[in-house]
């Protein structure tokens, strides 16, 4: 899993992504402004930064502006914002962004733009306006979900080498029913849920699809069932 900053001068935001992205097995560091990012981004040297483009003291295109300038602009940048605009969001690209949320940023599309920025080569550091990228390579952050949804094959697997399915459920369940009904279901879905989970590797987008719901109610469900996200994230590449 990877190392993400998050630059947010809001501290709701930076919680919720934190929670969010700690749940998918990232590591998460958070900066309510560019003193902070410049000091965390030196610290910990992230694998991704999610930066916001409107805070108080330096805005975000200053910061990407400065990080490129000064050869920093070594890690895939998401720039986000509430009140963007295209104009906004193509200059955010020219001076070295990989891509822009929209705020309010939905559950499926912060999941989905992380993966794709950390499965992208990762940029060398430029000077300049604009960052150049190294040659195509497979670094070992890019996520489970994002592995399968992008086809790689057997050849650069990211799975452990014990099967994920053999820790999960069995495909057959014994319930007690000598309780509330509202308990009862809850411990089917729970196993229904755990079973799909290791099933497809610990991929969201495929349980989504698997189960007919939507990635964001999902994810809320598991949360209120209480299932072990991480499950199926044991063993990973760290």
């Amino acid at each position: 899993m990877a190392t993400i900053l998050v630059v947010d001068d809001e501290l709701g935001i930076r919680a919720l992504l934190s929670e969010i992205l700690s749940d998918e097995g990232h590591t998460v560091e958070l900066a309510e402004n560019a003193a902070q990012a410049r000091e965390c981004r030196e610290r910990v040297r992230p694998d991704l930064v999610l930066l916001d483009i409107w805070m108080p003291d330096v805005d975000g295109i200053t910061l990407l502006k400065e990080w490129g300038a000064a050869t920093l602009l070594n890690m895939p940048v998401i720039m986000m914002s509430g009140h963007g605009t295209i104009d906004t969001a193509v200059e955010a690209t020219k001076f070295g962004a990989m891509a822009f949320l929209e705020k309010p940023i939905t559950l499926q599309k912060l999941l989905r733009a992380v993966e794709q920025a950390l499965a992208k080569p990762t940029p060398r550091a430029a000077g300049g306006n604009n960052a150049s990228f190294a040659a195509p390579r497979l670094d070992g952050h890019a996520s489970l979900a994002g592995a399968l949804d992008s086809g790689i094959g057997a050849g650069t697997a990211l799975l452990p080498a014990a099967p994920l399915a053999a820790l999960g459920p069995q495909s057959e369940q014994s319930f007690e029913l000598d309780r509330p009904l509202r308990e009862a279901r809850d411990a089917f879905e729970k196993s229904y849920f755990e079973f799909h989970l290791a099933r497809e590797s610990g991929s969201m987008t495929r349980v989504a699809e698997k189960t007919g719901l939507e990635r964001t109610h999902l994810y809320r469900k598991l949360k209120q069932l209480g299932v072990d996200l991480t499950r199926s994230k044991r063993g990973a590449p760290g």
